[in-house]
């Protein structure tokens, strides 16, 4: 399977450094360049690439607007957001637009490669050195206005799920938001890698989520993690 990518960023020696080090891997294909959101938007609209990896200063329409449009748009296009550290006001927005994974531009340029691959199979990513940070500060400021609520759900946040997901998918869930991987939830709660698995499968079913990403969104939502915890 060849992974089809487009590559948004207004710093034309950033995609092009991208698309160099992509050219050079046999199973990614850059398949068009756009240098504004806008840009962007469209090229998908054209293209319809599995990943789309998006700068979130551009001029124009910012790269969250454009990953609102393109995560809810008809495709199935994917979003990668890769940014500077000094960008992390507007991280959790992107995550929030349907991102499927935050890198930083400082992480290795094969670690980018791996994570187009991993959110272009249908998981999310986010740069390690980040996760809990970012995450847990942003979270603690969710949009009024979409705080996800389950439906004839009580008022108490951590409670907002009850008769949605089970008492042991609420633990995994709690696991998921506080960045365990796969491996560390299924010693934490001595269950097999496998069983982690499932759960997490029935989890994005159930909340009808993206991927992990959303899944660590939610988690804080609903508050069965606290931010800086």
């Amino acid at each position: 399977m060849t992974v089809r990518v487009v590559l948004a960023d207004d710093q034309p020696l950033v995609r092009a450094a991208l698309g160099m080090v992509m050219a050079d891997a046999p199973d990614i294909e850059v398949v068009g360049e756009a240098g504004t959101g806008a840009e962007a938007v469209t090229l998908v609209q054209e293209v319809r690439p599995d990943v789309v990896v998006m700068d979130i200063r551009m001029p124009g329409m910012d790269g969250i607007e454009a990953t609102r449009r393109v995560t809810g748009g008809p495709g199935s296009t994917r979003v990668v957001i890769l940014t500077t550290f000094d960008d992390d006001d507007y991280v959790y927005g992107a995550l929030r637009a349907g991102a499927s994974g935050f890198l930083v531009k400082d992480m290795a340029l094969e670690s980018i490669l791996t994570a187009v691959r991993v959110v272009a199979a249908g998981d999310g990513l986010i740069a390690p050195s980040v996760t809990r940070r970012l995450i847990a500060e942003f979270a603690g400021r969710p949009e009024p206005s979409r705080t996800r609520t389950a439906p004839g759900a009580p008022g108490t946040a951590g409670r907002r799920l009850d008769g949605i997901i089970t008492e042991r998918e609420h633990e995994v869930l709690t696991l998921v938001g506080r960045g365990l991987s796969n491996t560390e939830i299924a010693a934490e709660l001595v269950i097999s890698i496998a069983t982690v698995k499932t759960y997490l499968t029935r989890l994005l079913a159930k909340l009808d989520a993206r991927d992990r990403v959303q899944l660590v969104i939610i988690a804080y939502e609903v508050g069965l993690v606290a931010p800086n915890s």
